[in-house]
């Protein structure tokens, strides 16, 4: 399905939001909050964010989220730590009522926590996403299986994971909607004024902060069940070192997995294994046969043959 983009204008105008017969039944969505604290001062980290387009509180609850949507749906809703109660808010506004939520936890390269959030109290490595339903609609049956974080490396400034949508997916039915949208995406229906494919996105990486998984594997029971994206995450680390000339051992050894586990992910990620042990020699019929030049020895003459007498009686 070629997803569908509607470009909403850093003015006061803002575009139609766009509808579907039916209604869209999941809608992510990452409003660009306007940061003030209770006493309406802006914190100075949070000045240099001014260069972005924000809305305030008002004009992010008037958006008619519950009339492109079905009568059975899910929200996504992306809110800085420090606006919980403004999240609540818009997402009552909209139609849905809160049941849970999605943590994402960023990491460095190593692993370790990001340091460089931003905040009035603390330094905030994390960042919520609420979790609505409107109406009774049921998270699909991975969800049963599926944890309540994503644990990613940072991006460029505001820019979500990547991994945010395969949870979405697994977890919730389409038809998709995407509100601020950065990129188009296959499957879904992006409405935001940085979703065009010409449009480059905002912000910038920093170097060793470029996104993408962290480069350390999480512990994990040795029977546990892992969810499509944790899968598909794991699998595709592994591939690549095993590409690049890694043993199967070696990677159980790196990783702290079973030779099985990896094994499964291996060929989750549509490798061919290579054979155990070490390269069969070439034969005769698959290996051309080197000639060898044979020095020609001289050939040795015959000693001469002893005359013999016949003795007489």
């Amino acid at each position: 399905m070629t997803p569908t983009i509607d470009t909403l204008p850093q003015t006061a105008d803002i575009a139609p939001l766009p509808t579907i017969d039916g209604g869209f039944q999941t809608v992510l969505a990452d409003p660009p909050w306007r940061f003030a604290n209770r006493t309406g001062k802006v914190a100075p980290e949070h000045r240099r964010l001014d260069r972005y387009g924000t809305m305030d509180l008002e004009e992010i609850k008037a958006l008619p989220v519950g009339d492109v949507t079905a009568k059975n749906a899910h929200l996504y809703l992306w809110v800085p730590n420090a606006l919980l109660l403004e999240g609540i808010d818009v997402l009552q506004a909209w139609g849905f009522r809160y049941v849970s939520n999605v943590i994402w936890a960023k990491r460095r390269k190593d692993g370790g926590p990001d340091g460089r959030g931003v905040g009035f109290y603390f330094r905030n490595v994390t960042e919520p996403i609420l979790f609505g339903v409107k109406g009774s609609m049921r998270t699909l049956a991975p969800a049963r299986s599926t944890v309540n974080m994503i644990e990613t490396r940072k991006r460029e400034h505001s820019r979500k994971p990547d991994e945010q949508y395969d949870l979405i997916e697994s977890c919730s039915p389409g038809p998709y909607l995407e509100m601020f949208a950065r990129y188009a995406r296959p499957g879904w229906t992006a409405w935001g004024n940085e979703s065009d494919a010409e449009v480059e996105p905002k912000g910038r990486s920093h170097r060793g902060y470029a996104g993408g998984a962290i480069e350390t594997f999480p512990s994990l029971e040795p029977n546990e069940r892992l969810s499509p994206w944790l899968s598909d995450r794991l699998a595709r680390i592994l591939v690549e070192e095993y590409e690049a000339g890694a043993s199967i051992d070696q990677l159980a050894n790196e990783s702290g997995y079973s030779i099985q586990r990896v094994r499964s992910l291996l060929e989750a990620g549509g490798v061919t294994l290579r054979g155990r042990g070490r390269p069969k020699k070439a034969t005769a019929e698959s290996a051309p046969v080197k000639k060898v030049a044979v020095k020609k020895q001289p050939a040795k003459k015959a000693a001469p043959r002893k005359a013999t007498t016949k003795r007489s009686n």
